[in-house]
C-alpha cells in the first residue's frame, strides 16, 4: 500500500505550480512548460472534463467497480492524458475508464500527463489511441477509423501508418459500417462476432442481412455455418439446403420458459434424432447460488 501511495503522490510540486496564475502555462513555448508538459503532475479529479471525442459509448459497470477496486488497493498506476484548456482546467484525451472509477471511490486527485493540443489534434490523439486498446467492440473502431476519415481527414494509407494496422485491415472494420444498424448493435452487445458480420456484407440487400442474422441468432450458428448459409442463400441453384439444426416448437416454447423462470437466457441444443442439451448460464457465484436455490426449490 505504501507503493501506491507515493505513486499518487508523484508529481504535486508542479500541481502547485499549475494553480499559480502568474505560471499559467498555454503552450509549449511558455515559462515553466518544459516542467509540466509530458510529466506526472497530480490533477484534482473536479479540474477535469471528459472528452467529447471518447470513441467509446458505453462502460461495462461490473469493469469499472473491478477497476475502482484495484485502484483503491494499488492506486492508479498508468496516468492518465489530459490536454489543458484553460487555468486549471482540463480535458480527458485518454484514460476515460480510470477517470471514472476513481470518481468512485471518491479519490480527489489523479496522476496525469499534460498535453497542448487543439481540438483536432485532441481528436485525433483519442481516436488513435483508443484504436489500439484491446476492449473495443467492432462497431467503436469502425466508427473511430470513419471519424479520422471524416473530421481528420486522413485516407486509409495514413491511418494505417498512424495506427500500425494493414489497410485492408482498415477496409474491412468501415465495411461493417454497411450492415444494417440492428446487426451492428447486436456486434456491439456480443451476440455475433466479426467474424459473422464480415460474412453477413455479403448480402446487400439490409432486408435479407436481417433475416439471415435472425437465423444466426436462433440456431446458434457459427462463422463457417454463416458463411454456408450465405453461399446458399447466394446459390440456390448450385448449392444443397443448409443443414440447420432445426427446433421444434414445444422447445422453442420451453426454451421461453425456462429463460423467465432462471432470469436468464437459456441456450438449448438440439440433435437430429431428437436428443438435445440445455444449458444455464450464470454471471458470479451470487447468480449461481441463486439458480441453485430455484433448481432446489422446483424438487
Amino acid at each position: 500500500m505504501a507503493k501506491a501511495t507515493k505513486k499518487q503522490a508523484l508529481g504535486r510540486g508542479l500541481s502547485a505550480l499549475l494553480k499559480d496564475p502568474e505560471n499559467d502555462i498555454k503552450s509549449v513555448q511558455d515559462k515553466n512548460a518544459d516542467k509540466v508538459i509530458g510529466n506526472i503532475v497530480e490533477l484534482e479529479l473536479g479540474s477535469i472534463e471528459v472528452n467529447p471525442f471518447q470513441p467509446r459509448t458505453s462502460f461495462n459497470e461490473e469493469t469499472l467497480r473491478e477497476l475502482a477496486s484495484s485502484i483503491k488497493e494499488l492506486g492508479v498506476i498508468q496516468p492518465i492524458t489530459v490536454r489543458k484548456l484553460g487555468f486549471n482546467k482540463y480535458q480527458l484525451v485518454s484514460g476515460e475508464r480510470r477517470f471514472r472509477a476513481s470518481k468512485l471511490i471518491g479519490l480527489e486527485t489523479i496522476p496525469a500527463y499534460i498535453r497542448i493540443a487543439n481540438d483536432q489534434e485532441s481528436l485525433e490523439m483519442a481516436l488513435v489511441e483508443n484504436i489500439q486498446r484491446q476492449d473495443l467492440d467492432p462497431i467503436e473502431i469502425a466508427l473511430s477509423y470513419q471519424r479520422l476519415i471524416d473530421e481528420i481527414k486522413l485516407t486509409q494509407e495514413q491511418m494505417s501508418e498512424r495506427v500500425g494496422k494493414k489497410r485492408s485491415t482498415i477496409a474491412n472494420y468501415l465495411r461493417l459500417l454497411k450492415l444494417d444498424p440492428i446487426i451492428q448493435t447486436g456486434m456491439r452487445d456480443g451476440f455475433i462476432s466479426m467474424g459473422h458480420g464480415r460474412a453477413l456484407l455479403a448480402i446487400e440487400n439490409q432486408s435479407e442481412q436481417l433475416d439471415i442474422y435472425e437465423k444466426i441468432i436462433t440456431n446458434k450458428l457459427s462463422v463457417r455455418q454463416t458463411e454456408s448459409l450465405v453461399r446458399n442463400f447466394q446459390n440456390p441453384e448450385e448449392t444443397t439446403k443448409a443443414e440447420l439444426p432445426e427446433v421444434p416448437k414445444h422447445i422453442k416454447k420451453g426454451i421461453k420458459e425456462f429463460s423467465e423462470y432462471f432470469g436468464h437466457k437459456i441456450d438449448v441444443k438440439v440433435s437430429k434424432n431428437g436428443s438435445g442439451k440445455i444449458t444455464i448460464p450464470f454471471h458470479s457465484e451470487e447468480d449461481f447460488n441463486r439458480i441453485k436455490k430455484l433448481l432446489r426449490s422446483a424438487k
